[in-house]
């Protein structure tokens, strides 16, 4: 889904555990490594942990991709939005990890927004086929199972 002046992607997955489960994983970027594609993560200083606002995480994917993020907003165990700073070519962007209480589990709902720009749209291509793939690393893995290689 994209606007003429901005780009968006997300995904959403039910996974059968409580949300403070999945809070756990999404809220400290040294667990990404354990659930997602990354091969590394942690905060700026070194040690930092889990997400507070003003807090500065990062996430390696590969030797040479790092992508440093700030968190603008948490609500504890619920909802936290963060803005890249470094990393990947987009500008104004802004994501946005959502967790709902169900009955038998957690709505987890990951969006992320940006400019519309040459490089933008071409970090769209990637992130509209990410966004799902992380996503189902994510339940896997809250649910007990490896995730997805």
């Amino acid at each position: 889904m994209a606007s003429k002046d901005r780009l968006v992607v997300s995904a959403e997955g039910r996974a059968a555990v409580a949300p403070g489960e999945i809070w756990r994983l999404v809220a400290d970027a040294n667990q990404y490594p354990k659930w997602g594609p990354w091969s590394d993560g942690g905060y700026l200083p070194p040690g930092d942990g889990p997400s507070k606002v003003g807090q500065v995480q990062w996430i390696r994917s590969s030797p040479v991709t790092k992508s440093v993020e700030k968190i603008l907003e948490v609500e504890d165990g619920r909802r936290l939005v963060y803005t890249v700073i470094k990393g990947i070519p987009v500008r104004n962007y802004r994501a946005e990890v959502l967790l709902t209480a169900l009955d038998q589990g957690t709505l987890i709902n990951w969006s992320a927004t940006w400019d519309s720009t040459v490089l933008g749209r071409a970090v769209h291509r990637r992130l509209v086929t990410f966004f799902p793939d992380m996503m189902n690393r994510l339940v896997a893995y809250a649910e007990g199972s490896p995730a997805p290689s």
